[in-house]
């Protein structure tokens, strides 16, 4: 029984019913805590406990998953070129606004630190929260963060900007569909830009950009930042 629950097949299935489980859930209900991948996330660990899988056991099998990330990313590169037009004179202002952005999620987690006392592993492994996991953790392995602390923060925070974001942006009274875009994918990488993608494609495809964008910034910026600080 145990070698048809540890099976790639079956890790592949629970992975996706899961997900849309959460996803029919959120349908029905709109309540912020029951984001899909909240809900994905809560049955898979209620899975693996129940079953006494180790998570290894699991990724292994996730593989495909984790594989597929990478052409997911590339292919918002084609939503992006179609809307190549929106980034025609506005170079400087979306490198600009990205930097900002950059300085802003780096200096936020320093200043906190430095009020609240933290440690130097805690700040390395929350610097780098506001870009996608891979690089995230490459820059947490580089600095001497906690990698599976700076995972799972990058994951909330990609889950918290999705929720909270479009609100917000809506409260400040942001309509240019470009810096709706590009704060989400600055913000909350991949999942913003999953829900930027529901906005429209022009926030999409800068969402896109903006997780690029981002991720060379910050793996630029933090040896900069500890080195004046």
């Amino acid at each position: 029984m145990k070698e048809l629950l540890i099976s790639t097949e079956f890790i592949l299935l629970l992975i996706f019913s899961s997900f849309l489980l959460g996803q029919w859930i959120f349908k029905r209900t709109r309540i912020a805590i029951f984001h899909p991948l909240i809900i994905s996330i809560g049955l898979i660990i209620g899975f693996l406990k129940l079953t006494g899988i180790e998570y290894e056991t699991f990724s292994k099998g996730a593989e495909f998953v984790s594989f597929m990330l990478g052409p997911s990313i590339v292919a918002l590169g084609y939503v992006l070129y179609s809307q190549m037009q929106y980034l025609k004179g506005n170079v400087f202002s979306i490198m600009l606004s990205v930097f900002i952005g950059s300085v802003v999620g780096i200096m936020s987690v320093i200043i906190l630190a430095k009020m609240t006392g933290a440690d130097q592993v805690l700040v390395h492994s929350l610097e780098p929260k506001s870009v996608t996991t891979a690089i995230a953790i490459s820059i947490a392995e580089q600095t001497g963060g906690n990698v599976s602390l700076t995972a799972v923060i990058v994951v909330f925070c990609g889950i918290l900007g999705s929720i909270i974001g479009p609100p917000i942006l809506r409260l400040i009274g942001i309509k240019s569909s470009v810096a709706k875009g590009l704060a989400l994918g600055a913000a909350s990488h991949s999942v913003g830009t999953a829900k930027a993608m529901e906005m429209g494609l022009i926030e999409g495809a800068l969402s896109g950009l903006a997780i690029g964008l981002m991720g060379v910034m910050t793996a630029l910026l933090i040896p900069i930042i500890h080195q004046i600080i």
